[in-house]
């Protein structure tokens, strides 16, 4: 009954943009076959969730050989990790179709291969076939920030192919090394990713490919100190192309690390996880501080959602179950409020003409309707009490004082900055006196209220009632870290003969 959902959920987007590509039809026929799309993969997307069962393992499996000589499967499947990764890959995309407009329908085009190609990446249970979907979800976007970007387009589209080029090298060096260490150990092929979680890695190349690893993903999330890449390319990307790095591709980073990286490379990602730690929390306390000073909305909102991202990376790096939880929950309350923030900004950007948020003003008196959802997308975006936002937030800075009280209390402290320049913003554009910019501003249609309606009331249930998310999510969690734990101990083992010997000698 569902043996084709994930392939379908891939190659249906793939397919039609494709085709858009090639068939002489207009922008809103584009449009209107991407939503059509879009709606089919939410219901597809939904189908997964409800009949997910969480009792271990894969669901949803598809497996068909394809290059057996070296072990490489078309393999797909769902667990708790990537779960609710690939519910915001398929539920978030027909709000850009209905709520922001562009002037050609490559660009729908570009967007269907992008969502075909980032819930590939998601599903994929084979590394190798990972890894030629995180190609392809990467091709789109630089069509889209290059040919519909804003006026600085080629500068930013350049820093970000340079970037994912380098780290993508990375990543294949490291994919190789991984599967010609289990054909030793192992006696033949295969890069299955639970067979590869079972490898024994140790010694300087193991540590090298760990590296490589962590540095493809972390300028994907991105990782203080490879984010530099980010404002320019959230600011003059389109803001749909913005919606899709800032909601979706990130969180596929940080999924990456959690499937690729904690099982197979256990032992190095224990020795360095505090190191990466304060990474993230510097992220966080950089990019806060930063967006403070940004007068242009946009860039202001670039720099806020990779604050976040920041605790979201620390969640992973504190590997205890409470930590871990709360980042596969902050997945999905960060996208889905980043989200709507970026398609509101799009909204204000099309009507007005400005980012600046100095030129802005007064909305809520003209706009109630839109000024209530945006505060609620922002209050979920600062972790307020009854929102989703509160609930991930909650269990990470739980899981990171259980692993080190100064990153617990410093990710815990900089959270307050975001409060702040949220607020502040807030204030400034939707309570200040109206101008002549604002006062014509008109609110949400019914089309477009009812459009992001279902996200905001899913923002406030993931608050309210979190238990049918993380009743999915818990128990992949705690198999996932059962490999981790078990290192964790022999390292501790080993540290402690080390430092009595040490003792007795003095």
């Amino acid at each position: 009954m569902f043996e084709n959902t994930l392939s379908i959920m891939i190659f249906l987007p793939i397919v039609a943009g494709l085709a858009l590509m090639v068939l002489p039809v207009g922008r809103e026929a584009a449009r209107a076959a991407g939503l059509v799309v879009a709606v089919l993969v939410v219901i597809l997307g939904l189908k997964v969730f409800i009949n997910f069962t969480g009792a271990g393992g894969l669901e949803f499996v598809e497996k068909t050989s394809w290059f057996a000589y070296v072990g490489v499967n078309y393999s797909l499947g769902v667990d708790g990790i990537s779960l609710l990764v690939l519910l915001a890959g398929a539920c978030l995309f027909p709000m850009v179709y209905l709520l922001l407009k562009t002037k050609s329908k490559g660009f729908y085009a570009n967007l269907l291969l992008t969502q075909g190609a980032m819930i590939g990446a998601i599903a994929a249970a084979d590394m190798v076939l990972f890894y030629i979907f995180w190609e392809v979800m990467l091709l789109p976007i630089f069509f889209m920030i290059g040919l519909f970007g804003g006026p600085n387009r080629l500068p930013a589209t350049l820093k970000i192919t340079l970037y994912t080029i380098a780290g993508s090298l990375l990543m294949l060096a490291a994919i190789v090394y991984v599967g010609v260490s289990y054909h030793a150990q192992a006696g033949v092929w295969s890069f299955d990713i639970a067979e590869l979680s079972k490898l024994s890695l140790t010694g300087p190349a193991a540590t090298a490919a760990f590296i490589f690893f962590m540095v493809a993903f972390a300028i994907k999330i991105p990782l203080f100190p490879f984010h530099t890449w980010l404002p320019d390319a959230y600011t003059e990307a389109p803001t749909a192309a913005t919606f899709v790095l800032s909601a979706i591709m990130a969180k596929i980073g940080v999924y990456g690390v959690i499937r690729f990286v904690l099982p197979i490379f256990a032992e190095d990602f224990t020795r360095y996880a505090l190191i990466l730690c304060y990474s993230g929390v510097i992220g966080m306390m950089y990019c806060g501080i930063a967006a403070i000073g940004q007068k242009d909305f946009k860039r202001m909102l670039a720099f806020s959602s990779a604050s976040h991202m920041g605790i979201i990376a620390v969640g992973v790096f504190c590997m205890n179950l409470q930590a871990l939880t709360g980042t596969l929950y902050q997945i999905v309350a960060h996208a889905t409020s980043t989200g709507v923030l970026f398609l509101l900004l799009g909204i204000i950007e099309e009507r007005m003409e400005t980012r600046t948020i100095s030129d802005l003003g007064g909305i809520a008196y003209k706009a109630p309707i839109f000024a209530v959802f945006f505060a609620v997308a922002m209050l979920a975006s600062v972790g307020l009490p009854g929102t989703s936002g509160f609930i991930g937030e909650f269990l990470i800075i739980l899981g990171a004082v259980k692993f080190n009280m100064m990153v617990g209390v410093l990710a815990g402290t900089t959270l307050i900055i975001g409060v702040c320049y949220m607020l502040w913003m807030f204030q400034r554009v939707f309570f200040e006196k109206s101008n002549t910019r604002t006062e014509g501003f008109k609110d949400l249609s019914a089309i477009e209220t009812l459009t992001i309606l279902p996200i905001v009331v899913l923002i406030i249930v993931m608050g309210i009632y979190p238990q049918p998310f993380l009743a999915r999510i818990t128990p992949a969690a705690a198999e996932h870290l059962a490999a981790v734990s078990t290192v964790q101990q022999q390292l501790a083992d080993t540290t402690v003969p080390v430092m009595e010997q040490t003792t007795q000698k003095n």
